[in-house]
């Protein structure tokens, strides 16, 4: 039983956030929520320790199209960075705001950037793409994210600015333009880089939130050192281009490491 004790602690903390919740609003849904994205990842990583080859595809399908379809085209609610901002802007936790909260915020101190890894609709969708493992070490273009986070912040404090109304809709197709934008972005920056993962290295303003918080994280890829014979496998098959063997916090990239597992099921020692 001790090695499943990480899906037996990622549903505990899904289901700790779902009961929480259900009792602190007043609302089901919440229970229902988190409790499917609890069951979805913890599935996802029993399945890995049992080495099942496609476990985390599994995951960020049953995670990423429920959050996409369901939350945001059927639900219509903005679970992009500017309905974070709308409902921030509004005063009102919910929505966008837990979601941030828990996936994004405080919850990369627990799992780092585990959503990036098992949950992002974006990158699910782009891990079907041919460019796996990137050919070439990452390009110094990692600045572009802040001025997408920028650009994100401005457009909604505009729309409070200026009075506009009918706000909710507005955030709905915002949602609607913004996934078609970046799932355009995200194809065309992957066969130009020839990267699966360049919009996430570049582009994607929600890792603002994410890398600092990453950096404290409890769940990280540790090298045992006597095991390791330095053959540079893992790091050729990082798609972030994490440098794993190194287990100091400051490790090259550190900040990116989706938790993917692709380092830890290609070492031929098993030293990760």
């Amino acid at each position: 039983m001790k090695k499943y004790r990480l899906p037996i602690l990622m549903l505990v903390i899904f289901e700790t956030v779902a009961v929480t919740l259900w009792l602190t609003k007043d609302n089901l849904f919440y229970l229902f929520n988190f409790s499917y994205i609890g069951l979805a990842i913890s599935l996802g990583v029993f399945l890995f320790i049992r080495k099942y080859k496609y476990a985390r595809r599994i995951v960020q399908l049953l995670v990423g199209l429920y959050m996409l379809i369901y939350l945001g085209l059927i639900c219509k609610e903005n679970m992009q960075i500017e309905g974070f901002w709308y409902y921030l802007f509004t005063g009102v936790f919910e929505a966008a705001t837990i979601h941030y909260a828990v996936a994004k915020i405080f919850g990369p101190l627990i799992f780092g950037r585990g959503w990036c890894g098992y949950a992002c609709w974006t990158a699910m969708v782009l891990d079907f793409l041919p460019y796996k493992e990137p050919k070439e070490p990452g390009k110094k273009l990692g600045w572009i994210r802040y001025i997408t986070f920028v650009l994100s912040l401005i457009f909604v404090s505009a729309l409070f600015l200026a009075g506009v109304g009918n706000l909710e809709r507005i955030m709905f197709w915002a949602f609607v333009v913004g996934n078609i934008l970046y799932y355009v972005i995200g194809i065309a920056l992957a066969f130009a880089f020839k990267d699966n993962r360049a919009f996430c290295k570049y582009i994607c303003p929600i890792t603002v939130f994410l890398k600092p918080m990453s950096y404290f994280s409890l769940i990280r890829i540790k090298c045992d050192k006597e095991k390791c014979v330095s053959c540079g496998k893992c790091k050729r098959v990082c798609p972030m281009n994490v440098d794993v063997t190194d287990n100091s916090r400051k490790r090259q990239n550190g900040t990116e490491c989706i938790l993917c597992m692709e380092c830890v099921k290609n070492c031929p020692k098993n030293a990760l």
